[in-house]
């Protein structure tokens, strides 16, 4: 039965957006196949055999809406390089079908999204597959200071396919359904880190982009100011596919006014010479709580990365200094627009929904503690505690200094400083930084440990620098060629 789904003209199980349009475009390939061949590898890897466990739920009409798009091809050609793609959504992300949108909350279990997110209108538009949703730390990591990355009370733990390694959060599942080829690309949510975490612990590339890029209308909210979706993908020409389709002015989301790419087609910009005449500063000066977890960095395989960069006509400035790099940062902006967005969230549900305040969330929670406080709930009850969350003098002062901090003592001193095109972070150590800045990221992978643990590094710009970022990524992706599909204990048998 498992040849009845492997495809026959390409590497299925690392096959590029281009690869696979090229292959249905000759008639070689067609999106039924194509979804049922992920399905099939969900049942074998997901949901049984190594158990991974980064699916939430598969969407019942995939099948169907890929014989539409099939049809659609031969009548009438296809609508963008996105048409007939299978996509995966982190279950924060709100679809107007059949598929729960929960972010991992068993009080929210049964809830369904009245219209899809605007980012899923986009994809719609281009022609995408909706393939199923992502399981994710439960509440985007919102809920307690001890959950474990990747767990969520509804979906269980999301388990990592290279080993016994560090899972990456909170779009734990997204990331591993990527490099487990359980869909050809797929979206996660960011605040701090989220979306960079799990594309390093997984070697495959994730792209922050800059607050506004990407609408936020419909996806369950965490803050107001550093909340923002983006691809997940094995290459980066596949991540930028992607980011091409999310994209877009939305009338309900201020921050997409802004967006000065709107029809750009950021594929222009990937280049192989794009290393060459860039300047990029070396950081070095990250700290151990600058990491989610023990034994991220690794040296060697940084002095490496460092090297290639020279090596491809990059100049580069060693040992750059951040002043605010190492602030003691608040949370009491994050605390208070966590509060206020989750209680507008939850006060927009239906009425038959147990819950519509994040009070009433905390009593559901604490009266089905069995199942859903394996972890507690701490930062819930902490911020539910917060009166007027947007009227708190403390919000209001975080909210102007963060951005002065992170962006003029922040990442924009470094680049005016050294003259930079861009920073390169080991692993994701910049992410909060630029999150609270609201500038854009993007994780690459940079090799593997002994232990066969994966390594990254991410390079990080100014807003809206989507272009040059991608530019220095895929010249950097295509000169290394470090990612390795993962055959390790947990995902050792081949299709």
């Amino acid at each position: 039965m498992e040849n009845l789904f492997a495809l026959k003209y390409i590497d299925g199980e690392e096959a590029t957006i281009f690869e696979l349009q090229a292959a249905m475009n000759r008639g070689e390939l067609s999106s039924r196949e194509l979804v049922m061949y992920y399905m099939y590898r969900i049942a074998q890897y997901d949901q049984s055999g190594p158990k991974i466990n980064a699916i939430m739920e598969i969407n019942p009409d995939a099948i169907f809406i890929a014989e539409a798009l099939d049809l659609e091809r031969k009548s009438v050609g296809a609508r963008s390089s996105m048409h007939g793609i299978p996509v995966l959504l982190k279950e924060n992300i709100g679809t107007g079908d059949k598929m729960r949108t929960s972010a991992g909350a068993c009080a929210l279990e049964q809830h369904l999204s009245s219209i899809d997110s605007f980012l899923v209108q986009k994809l719609r538009e281009a022609g995408a597959v909706i393939l199923g949703k992502t399981n994710l730390t439960e509440w985007a990591n919102g809920m307690s200071s001890n959950m474990w990355a990747g767990y969520s009370s509804k979906g269980g733990q999301v388990l990592n396919p290279y080993g016994e390694f560090f899972p990456g959060g909170s779009s734990t599942g997204s990331g591993a359904a990527v490099t487990a080829n359980f869909t050809t690309v797929a979206v996660g949510t960011e605040t701090s880190g989220s979306i960079l975490s799990p594309s390093i612990q997984h070697s495959i590339v994730g792209i922050k982009p800059t607050v506004g890029l990407i609408s936020r209308s419909g996806v369950i909210p965490f803050t107001y100011s550093q909340d923002t979706a983006g691809p997940m993908a094995r290459t980066v020409t596949d991540a930028v596919i992607l980011l091409n389709t999310l994209m877009g002015r939305d009338e309900l989301d201020p921050a997409t006014w802004r967006n000065p790419h709107t029809g750009v087609d950021f594929t222009s910009y990937l280049n192989l010479d794009g290393l060459k005449n860039t300047t990029i500063g070396i950081y070095r000066n990250a700290k151990e709580e600058n990491f989610c977890d023990m034994g991220e960095y690794d040296e060697e395989l940084f002095n490496a990365a460092v090297s290639k960069l020279i090596e491809a006509g990059a100049h580069v400035v060693e040992s750059i200094e951040i002043p605010s790099f190492h602030r003691a940062w608040e949370h009491n902006k994050m605390n208070n627009e966590f509060k206020h967005s989750v209680d507008n969230y939850l006060q927009s549900l239906p009425s038959h929904m147990p819950v519509h305040s994040l009070s009433e969330l905390i009593d559901w929670n604490e009266q089905h503690a069995e199942t859903t406080l394996k972890y507690g709930q701490d930062q819930l009850i902490y911020r539910n505690k917060i009166d007027n969350p947007l009227k708190n003098p403390q919000y209001i002062l975080e909210s102007i200094t963060d951005l002065y901090y992170s962006q003029n003592e922040g990442i924009d001193y470094a680049l005016n400083k050294y003259s930079l095109n861009a920073i390169l972070f080991p692993s994701y150590a910049g992410a909060d930084i630029s999150a609270r800045a609201g500038y854009p990221t993007i994780a690459v992978s940079a090799g593997y440990k002994e232990s066969g643990r994966p390594f990254g590094i991410t390079f990080a710009g100014t807003a809206f620098s989507e272009p040059t970022l991608i530019r220095i990524a895929y010249a950097f992706e295509q000169l290394t060629k470090h990612r390795k599909k993962p055959t390790g204990c947990r995902m050792g048998i081949q299709t």
